[in-house]
């Protein structure tokens, strides 16, 4: 007779409740991480830095009040510690949303760096270890615009991507929902350049958490050109070129920034304009899924900071066989065009109709949008679909 030793048959035992779970839906929800091609659902609802208006940037709980809010994705901008962990925050230079500048253990790591081009003073997530980085905690960013999110301040941790996984696939799981990740790398080339690549980290990260090519739950996405034709090559999965505002003018340096700036590394003289034109989109559909301009490319304003008449863009970029998303709509009367703010239309924290500037969008005929309120998205999105 085949002799099984205890240990082997533990093995076998855990091998096969392991298996009865995954079968049942327990741990492990590959349905839901990898939903196919259909998903998202259209209009898409993508909470900006989680619900940014209501929680500070980049943190857990800016994530969980986004999922709790309706968001079918949240986004965490990627940037890389000392030791190579990827987390969540807008910018490398972590003084304006987090408490780094006020703990005196670390006044010695304050640097001025050069970022795509143009001299940043601060402190500098490639300066800390990640335990380093935990030690520290999170400040809203724009607390003019949001004084009642400076109520958590000193409250909440710097995330890892991993850390926003499993909340995201704990939250789907929960809920029977698919909930998208919309992943984007900060400053690629300046990683890069530092040896501290975020391409092959965040793909293999993704890849062990069972995210899988196409059918995943899962935008990549950024403002250079070059790390997304990289990630193209490491993976299937959907990719998302960004287009920051063509008119953005140079720096105070002389840097411009109305192009990627791996076009600038590398002495290119296109820019974020000629990557708008139909030629530009059809060339942006040889390596992504979908693209996210800068919301004026969509609808100009007027002279009086109105929505003017929506330009052919998503007509182009959907010629080109390209998904639209757009960003970032916001709910704050500074933010929103003159006859769409409300009550005392000069604070700058009063919440105006944000819903009008969203419908607007909708029926020029994007498939999705960032807002920092998914709330308000959501109801937006009911609205329109009346």
């Amino acid at each position: 007779m085949y002799h099984v030793s205890r240990t082997t048959l533990s093995l076998m035992c855990a091998a096969s409740v392991a298996a009865l779970m995954t079968a049942c839906g327990g741990d492990d929800t590959p349905e839901l991480q990898n939903p196919g091609a259909s998903w998202p659902p259209q209009p898409t609802v993508t909470a900006h830095r989680g619900a940014s208006a209501l929680r500070p940037e980049h943190t857990l709980a800016s994530y969980q009040k986004a999922i709790e809010d309706g968001a079918d994705m949240v986004e965490p901008d990627l940037v890389a510690t000392r030791d190579g962990v990827l987390v969540a925050r807008h910018e490398n230079e972590i003084s304006g949303t987090t408490n780094v500048a006020a703990l005196p253990q670390f006044a010695s790591r304050k640097a001025t760096k050069t970022i795509d081009g143009i001299p940043v003073s601060g402190w500098f997530t490639e300066d800390f270890t990640l335990a380093e980085l935990k030690t520290l905690r999170a400040k809203e960013r724009i607390p003019a615009n949001r004084p009642a999110n400076s109520a958590f301040d000193g409250q909440f941790e710097v995330p890892t991507l991993q850390e926003v996984v499993d909340l995201v696939k704990k939250e789907s799981q929960a809920r029977h929902k698919t909930i998208g990740l919309y992943p984007e790398t900060k400053h690629p080339t300046y990683f890069k350049n530092i040896g501290l690549p975020l391409e092959k980290r965040l793909v293999d990260l993704l890849v062990a958490n069972g995210y899988r090519g196409k059918d995943a739950a899962v935008y990549l996405q950024s403002f250079e050109v070059a790390n997304l034709k990289e990630l193209r090559k490491l993976t299937d999965m959907r990719i998302v070129q960004l287009i920051d505002n063509p008119a953005n003018p140079p720096a105070a340096n002389g840097a411009p920034r109305n192009a990627p700036y791996d076009f600038v590394a590398a002495g290119s003289k296109k820019t974020y304009k000629d990557l708008t034109t139909p030629a530009g989109l059809k060339e942006i559909a040889t390596y992504a899924d979908a693209v996210s301009p800068y919301k004026e490319v969509i609808i100009a304003r007027t002279t009086s900071n109105e929505l003017g008449t929506p330009t052919s863009f998503v007509a182009d970029a959907h010629a080109a066989g390209l998904k639209v998303h757009t960003w970032t709509l916001r709910p704050e009367n500074p933010f929103l065009p003159p006859t769409m703010r409300r009550g005392n239309v000069a604070s700058p924290s009063e919440r105006g109709d944000a819903v009008a500037e969203i419908t607007a969008y909708l029926n020029a005929g994007i498939d999705g949008f960032f807002t920092d309120d998914p709330a308000v998205g959501r109801a937006a999105v009911a609205q329109f679909k009346k």
